[in-house]
């Protein structure tokens, strides 16, 4: 089934839930979630088309714990589910979080931002950013670099001169929670182009509940939203 699910963004089956959904003590919300999820699979495994996506409730995350990234790669649709495999802080009281997939897919992020990706292909391996300490999101302005990994196998620098505008305060809603955020736009230029990334940012508390970040040359855009803490 791994090898089958390869080469892209791999439907997750919610790792904490498919060991619990063949039990006749798991929560009815919680195999409907993991049922919904392997027909997913199964329609991804026959065709080359993106599985449908579940229609997520707020009652079916209540049987989840931790927190789950949904990540959605524009270029082709294709999605995940990705819970957080390990969270570090780093050197600038930030924290490095880990998400993964079941088929080794993983997404890094740094206070929210995107900084790595690993099993896309064409993946970020590194970038060099100097972020806030104690808030979430992008700095403020300034200069970074992803070290990408291209087509011959080799790492490429693509630096970026990037600004920040705040777009105001926005009310979004995830799976039926509304949260209140500010909504941060990057525009960075340089590596051949311009890059445009989005920020909703909760304004209590140093979470991006929702992004649209670019993940390199290659893999273009990711959108993520961050369905249960």
């Amino acid at each position: 089934m791994k090898q089958a699910l390869r080469g892209g963004i791999a439907v997750l089956f919610l790792a904490g839930l498919a060991a619990c959904s063949g039990g006749s003590d798991a929560p009815t919300e919680v195999v409907q979630l993991t049922t919904a999820l392997r027909e997913a699979v199964a329609a991804r495994v026959a065709g080359d088309q993106p599985a449908a996506r579940p229609q997520l409730t707020r009652a079916m995350l209540k049987g989840i714990e931790g927190a789950y990234l949904e990540a959605t790669l524009e270029k082709n649709g294709k999605w995940a589910y990705l819970p957080v495999e390990g969270v570090r802080p780093d050197e600038g009281n930030g924290a490095v979080t880990v998400w993964r997939t079941v088929d080794d897919v993983s997404l890094i992020t740094r206070n929210g931002v995107l900084v790595g990706t690993r099993g896309l292909g064409g993946d970020i391996l590194s970038t060099e950013i100097d972020l806030p300490a104690g808030r979430a999101g992008p700095p403020e302005g300034g200069v970074r670099v992803l070290h990408v990994r291209d087509s011959n196998d080799a790492t490429v620098p693509v630096t970026l001169a990037c600004s920040v505008r705040d777009l105001g305060p926005e009310t979004i809603e995830i799976v039926e929670l509304r949260h209140t955020t500010r909504h941060l736009r990057e525009t960075c230029d340089g590596g051949g182009g311009r890059v445009v990334n989005d920020y909703w940012i909760d304004t209590r508390r140093p979470i991006v509940w929702q992004s649209r970040q670019w993940a390199g040359p290659h893999n273009g855009y990711l959108r993520l939203r961050q369905i249960t803490e």
